[in-house]
């Protein structure tokens, strides 16, 4: 049976507009109090200003008051296990902890990683504060 979430990632990553790398994604994030937020990636012909599926997804959230979170699913059209980039990581670890759990949907699994194993020794508030302190 699948998850209920990587159904939802599934789901979302239909909207994708991907006209330049036909690679669609999507995503769903869990809160703390069981709301779903979903994103999927939307490209543009500068790919530095794409948004990531992810990001889509946290940022829904956290428009709508929400900061504290479960459980990330991520689909991509290919069913190939993606899992988030760098930069999706590192914006997820300023919300969630070392243990919040990533799902990966392929095409016969879903890969679980914890945050932590994604993304070790992530940028944190602690960090700038000790960057901060070495400047002295």
């Amino acid at each position: 049976m699948t998850d209920p979430l990587i159904a939802q990632a599934r789901t979302a990553l239909e909207t994708a507009y991907t006209p330049y790398s036909t690679y669609a994604v999507g995503a769903a994030i869990e809160t703390a109090d069981g709301t779903v937020f979903t994103g999927c990636n939307v490209e543009t012909a500068n790919y530095s200003n794409t948004l990531h599926a992810e990001e889509v997804a946290i940022g829904t959230a956290i428009a709508a008051g929400h900061q504290s979170f479960e459980r990330l699913a991520v689909s991509s059209a290919a069913r190939d296990g993606v899992t988030p980039c760098g930069m999706c990581r590192q914006t997820l670890a300023e919300f969630c902890g070392e243990a919040f759990e990533i799902l990966c949907d392929g095409k016969s699994t879903v890969d679980r990683y914890t945050l932590g194993e994604l993304l070790p020794a992530a940028i944190s508030e602690s960090t700038l504060e000790g960057a901060a302190e070495n400047e002295d």
